[in-house]
């Protein structure tokens, strides 16, 4: 996002740091959509989302997000996904949403669905601080504090997290056909780090059938992607797909036509 790196090029300005990086992480679907942010000085392009997101949870010692769309979502469900699976449960990565006050909405109707979906404990690894940038300074400064300490004591990397475990399901690239949409698991007959991962998917084809070239003409030739599964699921997930829309955070000007449907059975 170019606001928090604008900030962060301005805060190192003031603190006369010479050698700043600011690392950019993107897939070939993103540039095709839009430019590299230009704060960026090494920018990285992943193969596909997955090892993008990836990317993110291995080189970051804090997570600090901001409200956005779709997109957003899906990276919040990656996330949840990595660290609710067993093996990474007791890994610290201090997660932090925050927004200004005129956005907070985005946030609580998130975490409202996270709850439902895939439970209070993993809503328990996220803090939300709201239109306090001092305290999520602080935040942040706790938590990378420790992130080393654990690192220190489990003789890990600081500049990458070997022991965060990604499973196969996290790493095998998602195609969002309309196929592969209707056939997504989205049930809670499953652990909560595997809901979260097909969840997850379901998010990446809206986001695919918004504003990739792919999903834009899939959608133009096809019609709406179809996302089906358990109702309570269903009902939760258009009604936080109905919040983002009327935040206007699921296209930039002009109205709407949802690039999905969701069967919300009986």
């Amino acid at each position: 996002m170019k606001g928090p790196m604008k900030g962060a090029t301005i805060a190192h300005a003031k603190q006369h740091m010479p050698n700043r990086r600011y690392i950019g992480l993107t897939e070939p679907g993103i540039v095709a959509s839009e430019p590299p942010n230009p704060i960026v000085n090494e920018l990285v392009i992943l193969p596909d989302i997955e090892k993008r997101l990836e990317a993110f949870v291995r080189f970051g010692h804090a997570i600090l997000v901001f409200p956005g769309g779709a997109g957003t979502a899906e990276e919040v469900l990656y996330l949840m996904g990595l660290l609710m699976h067993p093996d990474n449960i007791d890994i610290p990565l201090p997660v932090i949403l925050t927004a200004p006050e005129a956005s907070k909405d985005y946030w609580s109707s998130m975490i409202e669905f996270l709850r439902a979906t895939i439970g209070e404990k993993a809503v328990s690894k996220l803090k939300v601080i709201v239109n306090d940038p001092e305290e999520v300074a602080r935040a942040v400064n706790e938590g990378i504090q420790e992130v080393e300490e654990f690192r220190r004591e489990n003789k890990d990397a600081f500049y990458f997290n070997w022991k965060l475990k990604v499973p196969l399901e996290f790493q095998k690239p998602f195609i969002p056909t309309h196929e592969n949409m209707a056939q997504l698991e989205l049930h809670k007959d499953q652990k909560p780090h595997e809901l979260a991962a097909n969840l997850r998917r379901a998010f990446s084809g809206i986001v695919s059938g918004n504003v990739k070239e792919e999903g834009v003409s899939a959608i133009e030739e096809h019609g709406p992607f179809e996302i089906s599964g358990d109702p309570e699921i269903m009902n939760l997930l258009d009604n936080l797909l109905r919040d983002f829309v009327a935040q206007g955070r699921m296209k930039i000007g002009g109205g709407y036509k949802p690039c999905y449907k969701i069967v919300t059975g009986s």
